[in-house]
């Protein structure tokens, strides 16, 4: 990790925004009055020379040198030679200090570049800290005394002109660290990337890394320039003359806003530091001043001064870097007038309470400490905290130095050094497949011959690579219910305030892109067609607009700004939809943001992932023992059993716990219970589906006793059981209550019908039943959670079940419950609170690649199906995601299912007769069939238009020539040339033959 400036040619000096302040804040009030006002008013001005092109961007602008100091007192390097003006050698190293929002790690780099040694020095003028010639000849005798601290440059050194440094910018803030630690590091940076991020323009610098007197000039004129000053202060910062100076400089101006890295404002008093006082200065404390050869007196004013602006003072701590950072920000806000900035901060604060987290953190977790711990190693390369007091139990790998990431000139090849002794530097290729390690200077290994045993020949087996410690990138494998989502989300919950925001993407293959583009409304990403055509100007292919929309998530996590993304139970290593690996989703390994993928597979990414073990046998007692504290020897033992017969898997424990704290029911009785189930049925399903089943059959008879438990308390078909049944057709994501229950009131009984009068006095009570309806759901759903089979989410009135119980109920229910899950989601369903299970509808009614056709639904189904969910459905994927290919698979499909109702209505047209809603049913009438045919030959037309338009975003001219050319073919047939739709159908046949036209020409 490097907090670094970019080395081509000096580029960026630093990334911010100009500085505007609010005109809105003396609107209504006086400057004084208001508590948006801001000290003192500095004018920033955009070099004259600047490129005009070159416009502030929301998130600020990349400021080059040349923005600074005016192109007439640049030295080029042809014309200033290393020998000539008596400039010493060493001079020729980095004229400044600071952080980019590029990078991470160090907080310097060498600008080896001569050109750039005349640009820092002269006097700063326009602003209140001119500096004058007696305040330059004050400043040297300060470094003499200083000790040597400032590095000595020649007495002969070129001059600028007043002009170019008059010109020098103006930050809004100005930040101040020291130290190289790694978590100081990442949290500077997090802090300066979350202020531009804002609008708010900040420069960072640890001045100890300044490698010249022109470094040193530069810096602290930026640092006299800014609004506000920022500290970070640490227990090393008080014995370097750098900080105590930034100290000084900002509390005089009355613009000072210390931040206490791991440290307390209490702690840090003159006389405890002095005195050694406690076990945090016994170490770091002392006469500080006499490291750097400092005065006393100003060193006591300088940390005294941080008793006296209490009302701006803020921790940081391991626990409140989010808080921390957020305050920092909203108080600086406050202070320039962005009232904006406030409002916003403050939003997103309370939409995360809410969103952040998909569910609420399991009070019976229990174990997984040396997970946890080496997850944390994996992660970051260092373990604190909580975890720190258990790292001597990993087993796993010694504690190593993190590796300093270089990236080559291609993006694509980091090489890690390591200054341990006998080591080789590492070079780590990234492809798009997979990621490679090789030590840079040892022969490659499809080189190598063949080792040599017994006078045959033996290849090496493939081998992946080792688990990477600091890149950001975690993998955890396990077998189905072992408890992997339960350890990440642990995590999460233990180290969220490390991150801005907790990114949770399920990793079913069908949804996962999905998934991640959802992550658009908490990046604030616009992925929109119509802002990418905006941008480009004209019509792009679908891929590419596809491209588009990926690589503007994967920049947003590509930022300085550090998130934890976490893919839950990841099925393949390929996208279902186009084949393209999760690779081209993720941005590269190594930057701020981390990634936790869990998953079933023994490898992912060519990562050996983290594999999950079982918990021990104390864990696993603590775990079925549920409410109850101490049992019999006997009833230990049979717990043990049970124990046993699970395989200590962790989904069944927590049900075996579940049902013995709701239950008056010891443990013996529910293992006899258990051994009186009758096996697993003989399911009609897949081999592999089956074979899961088998490896879980204890498992299986389990979730039978919890069924029986349900019939027995509700009777007969309890709508706790019926809701089990059909939760496996729903998508993998939380499921509404409401659309639950519906679909389990829609499945169709296995015996025989009651007489008549029944249904009409069901459908005279109706009305009656439904407060009585609601409060059955929201029971049956208590019950559901209660017993472990599922599981509440953070959306209210949503639960979710695991994959292995989704399973249980598709083979219990069938095809019958699948039915009614259809039906409940085009009655109940919402593109914009659950698009998830409106595509889990689309895979069973269309059958989307080679799978089979689970529902058939009647015309009048299909129609109502078509209009509600399929064509909003589509629109909204393909404008609002930018999944083209997906929505028009979807919309194809859909048009084969309406020509098969047509020809099937065709085919039995004497003989078909549609179930009305009526008491009576009577027979359809001829007129009434004929209407319905018609409904479906304008529905097809309607689906080719909405085709045909959406060709036409993607270049695709000649296939939506041809599709709304039937269109208006049947339009024409039924409706006539001049019924609106028929002319509007013609509107876009011209305007896609003025384009082909064009393009066949051009």
């Amino acid at each position: 990790m490097k907090l670094q400036h970019e080395t081509s040619d000096a580029e960026a000096l630093v990334s911010a925004t100009s500085r505007n302040l609010s005109s809105s804040s003396s609107a209504f009030v006086s400057a004084n009055q208001s508590p948006f006002f801001t000290p003192r008013s500095l004018s920033s001005r955009v070099p004259e020379h600047a490129d005009p092109g070159n416009k502030c961007a929301a998130n600020g602008i990349v400021l080059k040198i040349s923005d600074i100091l005016s192109s007439d007192s640049l030295v080029r390097q042809e014309q200033l030679p290393s020998t000539s003006a008596g400039v010493l050698q060493s001079d020729a190293s980095p004229p400044i200090s600071l952080c980019t929002s590029s990078n991470f790690g160090t907080p310097a780099i060498v600008y080896n570049n001569p050109s750039f040694i005349s640009t820092f020095n002269g006097p700063c003028q326009g602003s209140s800290s001119t500096t004058s010639n007696g305040t330059r000849l004050a400043r040297k005798e300060k470094q003499k005394r200083l000790g040597g601290v400032y590095r000595k440059s020649s007495s002969s050194q070129p001059t600028t002109s007043a002009t170019s440094v008059s010109r020098l910018r103006s930050y809004d803030v100005y930040i101040g660290f020291y130290g190289r630690k790694a978590s100081l590091l990442r949290f500077t940076n997090w802090l300066r990337a979350e202020l531009e991020v804002h609008g708010i323009s900040c420069f960072a610098s640890d001045r100890s890394r300044c490698r010249n007197s022109h470094s040193h000039d530069a810096v602290e004129r930026i640092m006299n320039a800014s609004t506000y000053g920022v500290v970070i202060l640490t227990k090393k910062s008080f014995g370097n003359p750098y900080t105590i100076e930034e100290l000084r400089n900002f509390f005089g101006k009355k613009n000072l806003i210390p931040i206490f890295f791991d440290l307390g404002a209490a702690d840090c008093l003159a006389r405890d530091i002095i005195e050694k006082r406690g076990e945090l200065w016994e170490k770091h404390g002392g006469e500080l001043w006499m490291l750097y050869g400092g005065m006393e007196h100003e060193w006591m004013e300088s940390v005294d001064a941080l008793s006296r602006v209490v009302d701006v003072q803020l921790e940081a701590n391991d626990g409140n870097w989010r808080d921390c950072i957020l305050q920092t920000v909203i108080l600086l806000a406050t202070k320039l007038g962005r009232r904006s900035v406030v409002d916003k901060v403050n939003r997103w604060r309370s939409r995360m309470v809410k969103e952040e987290f998909p569910f609420p953190r399991n009070d019976d977790f229990v174990g997984r400490k040396k997970e946890l711990s080496e997850l944390e190693l994996i992660l970051f390369g260092d373990v604190t905290g909580d975890g720190e007091r258990e790292y001597f139990e990993l087993k796993a790998r010694h504690r190593r130095k993190g590796p300093v990431v270089r990236r080559s000139a291609n993006n694509h090849e980091q090489v890690n050094t390591d200054d341990s002794k006998g080591k080789e530097p590492i070079l780590w290729r990234e492809t798009e497949k997979d990621i490679e390690m090789q030590r840079l200077g040892s022969p490659s290994r499809h080189g190598r011959p063949l080792r040599m045993k017994n006078g045959v020949r033996y290849g090496r087996k493939k081998r992946f690579r080792k688990i990477l410690y600091g890149k950001g990138i975690a993998c955890i494998s396990g077998e189905p219910g072992i408890g992997k989502t339960d350890l990440v989300l642990e995590y999460a919950y233990r180290n969220f305030q490390r991150y801005k925001m907790v990114l949770w993407v399920r990793g079913e293959s069908r949804y996962i892109r999905q998934n991640y583009l959802s992550l658009r409304t908490f990046l604030e990403v616009d992925l929109s067609v119509d802002s990418y055509l905006h941008e480009k100007g004209s019509d792009q292919c679908f891929e590419e607009q596809e491209e588009e929309a990926i690589a503007k998530i994967r920049q947003e996590l590509m930022r300085d700004i550090p998130f934890l993304v976490i893919i839950d139970n990841l099925e393949n290593e390929k996208d279902w939809w186009d084949k393209r690996v999760i690779m081209d989703l993720l941005p590269h390994f190594g930057g701020e943001t981390h990634f936790i993928i869990t998953t079933r597979l023994p490898h992912v990414l060519n990562l050996e992932p983290m594999k999950l073990s079982y918990l021990s046998g104390a864990e696993a007692m603590t775990l079925m023992k549920g409410g109850v504290k101490d049992y019999p020897l006997l009833e230990i033992d049979a717990l043990k059993t049970i124990e046993e017969k699970l395989g200590r898997l962790t989904l069944g424990l927590s049900i075996v716990g579940a049902i013995l704290s709701e239950l008056s029911i010891t443990p013996t009785r529910l293992l006899d219970t258990l051994n009186r189930t009758p096996p697993i049925r003989d399911f009609s399903c897949n081999e592999r589906e089956i074979l899961s089943l088998k490896n879980h059959e204890i498992l299986v008879r389990l979730l039978d006793v919890c069924l029986s438990i349900f019939d027995h308390a509700d009777g007969p078909r309890s709508l706790a059981t019926r809701m089990v049944q059909v939760c496996g057709w729903f998508s993998p994501s939380a499921v509404p209550i409401h659309m639950l229950a519906l679909a389990a009131h829609k499945v169709p009984k296995k015996h025989r019908r009651g007489p008549r009068w029944r249904k009409w006095w069901r459908t005279l009570t109706c009305g009656l039943a439904t407060s009585r309806m609601k409060r059955s759901e929201a029971e049956a759903a208590a019950m559901l959670m209660r017993f472990g089979i599922a599981r509440c989410t953070s959306k209210p009135e949503h639960v979710q079940f695991h994959d292995l119980i989704r399973l249980y109920a598709r083979k219990r229910g069938g095809p019958r419950t699948a039915q009614a899950v259809v039906q409940s989601v085009y009655l109940q369903g919402s593109i914009k609170y659950s698009p998830e299970h409106l595509w889990a509808s689309c895979f069973m009614v269309f059958g989307f690649g080679s799978d089979p056709l689970l529902v058939e639904l009647r015309p009048s189904e299909l129609i109502l199906f078509v209009k509600q969910i399929v064509v909003p459905l589509a629109i909204h994927t393909f404008i609002t995601y930018s999944r083209c290919n997906a929505a028009l698979e979807l919309l194809r499909l859909c048009t084969d299912a309406i020509e098969r109702a047509a020809e099937s209505m065709l085919a039995h047209a004497g003989k078909w007769r549609d179930a009305s809603y009526s008491c009576f049913r009577p027979a359809q009438s001829e007129a009434q069939y004929t209407y319905l045919w018609q409904e479906l030959a304008l529905l097809k037309a309607s689906v080719l238009e909405t085709r045909a338009k959406l060709m036409l975003r993607g270049g695709q001219y000649d296939i939506g020539d041809d599709l709304i050319r039937k269109a208006i073919f049947i339009r024409t047939s039924i409706c006539g040339e001049h019924h609106p739709d028929t002319v509007s159908a013609r509107e876009t046949l011209s305007k896609l033959t003025r384009l082909l036209t064009t393009v066949q020409l051009s």
